[in-house]
């Protein structure tokens, strides 16, 4: 039923719904003639970052400052990990081709030196594997291993600090909480029966310092995880084309190696066990 009504009827209704809230909105407006006034007067009454930063005393402005150095800290380590954590920093285009070339040439120097050229994580596995082509392919592929889990340790313990400020500007913003409670009920010392409007101040610095930490907290945490993930799908696809890069080397190492044949039966032998020899009954 809804899919043969004509679209110019949906267009109608949309058109007749934003006329009529536009009516309840003047209507609105005309009712209440003071409104704007009291929004204004509101607006007026919120205290500027000044107020709150003096307010705040000691342990406020070290608060914000903290915070500002842990937003800067956060934004570098953002913009520096999009640049080095990409598919192009971490696997150059063109250097696995280049080291298969190598190889199927035995020109294992020049595979080595194409690999130093390319300081990156597929160069620095390939060249701990071409290090090890004398002792074997058992050996490359344990050489490879290791190099790719050292630097795959090296990538999580650099993205490591946005976890780390992920989780103190939380803790920040609930010190800071702590201190604009403490400030609303340091009214009850001074008064009996304090009014609500003499424990909002206090009040409304904690949330605002909660509310800078989660600020700082959710982006910083945010960019952990998708760098984790990043990381972890390049690590394994760069593993994957070390291994294929040094397929052809391994097929050539096994073709190598020829099948013990077992021992042929000689003469008077059957399935390769001695004769037994039989000894005749002596007679008397």
């Amino acid at each position: 039923m809804l899919r043969r009504t004509p679209l110019s009827a949906w267009i109608l209704l949309l058109i007749v719904l934003l006329a009529a809230g536009n009516l309840a909105a003047q209507e609105k407006t005309t009712d209440s003639p003071e409104q704007p006034e009291a929004s204004q007067e509101f607006a007026d009454a919120m205290p500027n970052f000044r107020d709150l930063l003096k307010g705040g005393g000691v342990i406020g402005y070290t608060i914000v400052a903290l915070m500002a150095v842990m937003s800067l800290a956060m934004v570098s380590l953002i913009v520096e990990h999009v640049i080095s954590i990409r598919r192009g920093a971490l696997m150059p285009a063109g250097l696995a081709e280049e080291v298969h070339r190598c190889l199927s040439e035995n020109n294992f120097q020049q595979a080595r030196q194409q690999c130093k050229l390319n300081p990156s994580f597929t160069g620095q596995v390939l060249d701990a594997g071409l290090s090890e082509v004398k002792l074997g392919y058992s050996a490359v592929e344990k050489s490879m291993e290791d190099a790719a889990t050292e630097q795959a340790a090296r990538l999580f313990r650099k993205i490591e600090y946005l976890n780390v400020i992920g989780t103190l500007a939380p803790m920040l913003g609930l010190m800071g909480t702590v201190w604009g409670m403490i400030l609303a009920f340091v009214q009850f010392e001074h008064k009996a029966n304090p009014q609500v409007a003499d424990l909002a101040p206090g009040i409304y610095k904690a949330l605002l310092t909660t509310l800078m930490g989660l600020a700082i907290a959710v982006p910083a945490l945010a960019s952990f995880a998708l760098f984790r993930n990043r990381i972890d799908g390049l690590v394994a696809e760069s593993s994957l084309v070390a291994e294929h890069v040094f397929s052809d080397f391994k097929h050539k190492l096994s073709g190598r190696k020829r099948p013990n044949k077992p021992p042929t039966p000689t003469s008077g032998q059957s399935g390769g066990i001695p004769p037994v020899a039989i000894e005749k009954p002596r007679t008397s």
